[in-house]
């Protein structure tokens, strides 16, 4: 036990270092990890879902429209670029399916191109929040987003007697969604005081609100795999699991401080 959580701290240390490098250096560098890690979640995502008939086309439009959409944000923000990339991912999936099917109708179904539109908006869409925020809001979100698994996996196994939400995640308890509650209300609220600009009750409201979109976000992706039969959306971090299995909070957190954003302003 003592050495899975050292190998999982060491390993979340370690993935932490190339957003962190990203954050610092902004611009292009930036650009290019959360491409490098969009496109590797995105065929983490597709796997999932395995058998597809055209998996390879799909990991290929996933690596080359996580870049073109992500590329377009950062390029040309608040421009038609991005509703061209979106819809170009669109007639790639169509075209893709109609070619396909032209070839093998009694073996293609439709859901191909769903998931993959669907993946589009859940990884690549989501991260482009990075290309907006400044560096304290970068470093809030993932801080939230880590502060919360971490909160709930320790308070959880501590203290977790009652279980939350079995049918979806049978490990999570009553006790680590409180402590991971707790945990990213008070980071958010010390972080926002010392580095922001809003009032304490907006730190602690937002600090609540990221957290259980990190919650959530963490139950889609357990659901998700339970209903696919799958552990783990990959193997590539020793401890972790997939690259997904990290950021599926993460995912939902962006959403969600962009709309707060949005509605007050956090940071100068």
């Amino acid at each position: 036990m003592e050495s899975t959580h050292k190998k999982r701290i060491a390993t979340g240390l370690a993935l932490a270092l190339i957003p962190a490098l990203g954050i610092l250096l902004g611009g292009w560098v930036l650009f290019l990890a959360l491409t490098i890690f969009g496109a590797l979640a995105f065929m983490e995502y597709l796997d999932m879902f395995r058998p597809m008939r055209d998996a390879g086309a799909y990991k290929l439009l996933a690596c080359a429209f996580t870049l073109l959409l992500l590329l377009s944000f950062h390029v040309a923000p608040n421009s038609q670029w991005t509703a061209m990339a979106l819809i170009g991912a669109f007639w790639a999936a169509a075209m893709t399916f109609l070619f396909s099917y032209g070839r093998h109708p009694e073996e293609v179904k439709p859901r191909e191109p769903l998931i993959f539109l669907l993946g589009m908006a859940y990884i690549p869409l989501n991260l482009h929040f990075f290309l907006q925020f400044n560096r304290f809001e970068c470093a809030l979100v993932i801080l939230a987003a880590a502060i919360s698994d971490t909160a709930a996996f320790y308070t959880g196994s501590m203290f977790g007697k009652r279980k939350i939400w079995p049918t979806v995640s049978p490990k999570k308890s009553w006790a680590g969604s409180l402590g991971g509650l707790g945990a990213c209300i008070l980071v958010t609220t010390s972080y926002g005081l010392s580095f922001g600009n809003a009032p304490i009750w907006a730190w602690v409201l937002l600090g609540a609100a990221l957290n259980v979109a990190a919650q959530l976000g963490d139950f889609f992706e357990s659901a998700l795999k339970r209903t696919l039969g799958v552990k783990d959306s990959g193997a590539i971090l020793p401890g972790h699991g997939g690259l997904l299995d990290r950021i599926d909070s993460l995912l939902f957190v962006l959403p969600v401080y962009g709309l707060a954003r949005m509605l007050l302003p956090f940071f100068n």
